[in-house]
């Protein structure tokens, strides 16, 4: 069977990140300088762990789901299932994560909005029992 990873090289395994994640991941830096933005490919029933993109202006995070069927999550509700051609905004302070389906690979384009003083704190991860319940 052949998973299709979208239009941009899947990239290296995601050692960098790799302790915020359950499951491999993958990450090819598309740019740098100015506006990040990082091709994200997850293995199958791999996610990161909730996380919250903090600024004191602006800041915040886009994604750009380009392959796969995967899933995002605030705190508090229900996970949206997300398919190629989704689009996920998600203002800094929110409480978040996202990741594969359980039998899919899922791929994004992960876009950080520029902000003052922006960061991201990493959190705990999704639990296998709430992940689990997900189709």
């Amino acid at each position: 069977m052949s998973e299709s990873f979208g239009p941009f090289a899947r990239g290296a395994a995601n050692t960098t990140y790799a302790q915020y994640f359950t499951g491999q991941s993958y990450l090819n830096m598309l740019t740098k300088d100015g506006l990040l933005i990082g091709n994200v490919t997850f293995e199958p029933e791999c996610r990161n762990h909730w996380h919250i993109h903090h600024a004191g202006k602006g800041g915040g995070q886009i994604l750009l789901c380009t392959a796969g069927r995967g899933w995002y999550q605030e705190w508090g509700k229900p996970a949206r299932e997300l398919h190629k051609g989704d689009v996920v905004v998600i203002p800094a302070g929110i409480k978040h994560w996202h990741g594969a389906a359980k039998d899919r690979w899922f791929v994004h384009l992960a876009i950080e909005i520029p902000g003052e003083n922006a960061r991201t704190e990493w959190l705990e991860p999704v639990i296998d029992a709430d992940y689990n319940q997900l189709p």
